[in-house]
């Protein structure tokens, strides 16, 4: 993909974060986008290796991360926001309000309450940030990711 201008799309498990910290340093000009902040077991409310992994790969200035569908991950019957939040907020505090995108994850977010209930729970856990903050991570960083106008 090197000098194509095309991103490539790393959909892993947490165990698996280390291979895709590999891959990005093997081919540095290429942009990769980590989704749906790297699959953490949510339901199972493990934050680690998940932590450290994303912690890691955030390092890595060619790899952005994509807050996705994530409530696919948590129990259906009960997850709430703040199941959610230390999950997508550890995932922005490490890569920065820059290197986010979102993504609706749709049909798969369906596992978990549905588009509209996705988007409901973003926009919750987005109340405190900024104006810039929220419209970087909403759409002007995927403008700019994927040059669209």
């Amino acid at each position: 993909l090197g000098g194509t201008g095309l991103t490539f799309d790393l959909v892993v498990l947490p165990h698996q974060i280390p291979r895709a910290i590999a891959l990005a340093d093997l081919a540095p000009d290429v942009q990769f986008v980590l989704d749906h902040c790297g699959v953490p077991d949510i339901k199972g409310n493990a934050e680690h290796p998940w932590r450290e992994h994303m912690s890691e790969i955030a390092r890595r200035p060619n790899v952005m991360a994509k807050v996705s569908g994530v409530v696919a991950y948590a129990d259906p019957g009960s997850w709430t926001v703040e199941t959610l939040r230390p999950y997508v907020e550890h995932t922005i505090g490490a890569f920065g309000w820059d290197r986010v995108v979102w993504g609706s994850d749709w049909p798969v977010c369906t596992l978990g309450g549905g588009l509209s209930t996705w988007v409901a729970a973003t926009h919750a856990l987005l109340s405190g940030c900024g104006i810039s903050e929220r419209d970087g991570l909403l759409s002007g960083n995927a403008r700019r990711l994927w040059r669209l106008k």
